[in-house]
């Protein structure tokens, strides 16, 4: 539908701006509110659902979703030939989507969170730089300088960007940890995240197919494989134990935030997403003083600085 829409828009450029432009806003905001609505749905401080069943659930909604917009938007799409050979790359896609979703899980054994949160802002880097050698995109120093700053940014605001001044005199001061396998784990995420976004990136735009059948396979996929994981390490509870309104909200939301990310990606870039991501934490920043009372720190004001130079550096400077 997204794709459809961004078709019909082409020869009306300042229409096709306001609808980039607010699909952009909207990813924002998703992003900015996934830690929030994770907060709201913890039961005696902990999540009271599965994971594995929150992301199967999220994959099918989309796949819903694109079949949906297929059948209503792009009905005359329906006679496209398509064979195995369009389907088969989105396996990959997708199984490196899993292997990186399972992997956040076990490499906080090696790392305490604050670190994590931190060190997973590397993943710009490696996106970056994958991006740069998949696409053959040569990016420019000022270019380069813009990336860093956004990880910086990053790094900025996850080690202290907001406080909770309620506990913040009986909790001691943050301290990183991180093991030697945890470091190894870490590299690999972030690899495994920049190949993943990139080698789908790269699906998106070299294959002559449209947006919605590319959406179909990978989410097909995504749900096969996701669901086998959940099968794997399920402990016997209920697939559906502990949902709440705020879990249903959560899985919309991140529904929708996947096809919109399928549309930059055809459409844009993954240093598009990366700027979106990085823009997020100003609704992050927001709703958590908002909802939970949390004050904002140097480290925050900081970070918005250096997301302001590095949208500058990379849009702005010729």
């Amino acid at each position: 539908m997204i794709g459809e829409c961004l078709s019909e828009v082409e020869n009306n450029g300042g229409l096709k701006r306001v609808l980039w432009a607010l699909m952009l806003v909207i990813s924002v905001a998703i992003y900015g509110s996934h830690a929030p609505l994770l907060t709201l749905c913890k039961v005696d401080g902990k999540i009271p659902f599965s994971a594995s069943s929150v992301v199967v659930l999220t994959e099918l909604t989309k796949l819903v979703f694109s079949f949906v917009s297929l059948l209503i938007w792009d009905r005359r799409q329906l006679g496209v030939s398509l064979s195995w050979h369009h389907a088969a790359p989105f396996a990959l896609s997708a199984l490196l989507y899993a292997a990186n979703n399972n992997l956040v899980v076990h490499m906080q054994l090696f790392m305490d969170p604050s670190t994590y949160q931190v060190l997973s802002n590397l993943k710009i880097g490696s996106t970056a730089l994958l991006y740069s050698m998949f696409l053959h995109q040569r990016l420019s120093l000022h270019k380069w300088l813009a990336l860093f700053l956004l990880t910086a940014a990053g790094v900025s605001y996850t080690y202290g960007g907001l406080q909770d001044l309620q506990h913040s005199s009986s909790s001691p001061e943050m301290q990183l940890h991180v093991t030697l396998i945890g470091l190894l784990l870490i590299s690999v995420y972030c690899l495994i995240s920049g190949l993943s976004a990139v080698y789908t990136e790269v699906i998106l735009k070299t294959q002559d197919l449209p947006l919605t059948f590319q959406n179909l396979f990978l989410y097909f996929f995504g749900v096969l494989l996701n669901l086998i994981v959940h099968l794997l390490s399920s402990k016997g509870d209920g697939f559906l134990d502990g949902f709440s309104f705020w879990v249903l909200v959560i899985v919309v939301s991140q529904a929708l935030n996947g096809l919109i990310m399928s549309v930059v990606m055809k459409h844009s870039s993954n240093i598009t997403r990366l700027f979106v991501i990085s823009c997020s934490m100003l609704v992050n920043a927001l709703l958590s003083v908002l909802l939970f009372s949390l004050q904002l720190t140097t480290f925050f004001f900081l970070a918005v600085l250096l997301i302001g130079l590095a949208v500058h550096l990379y849009y702005g400077v010729k």
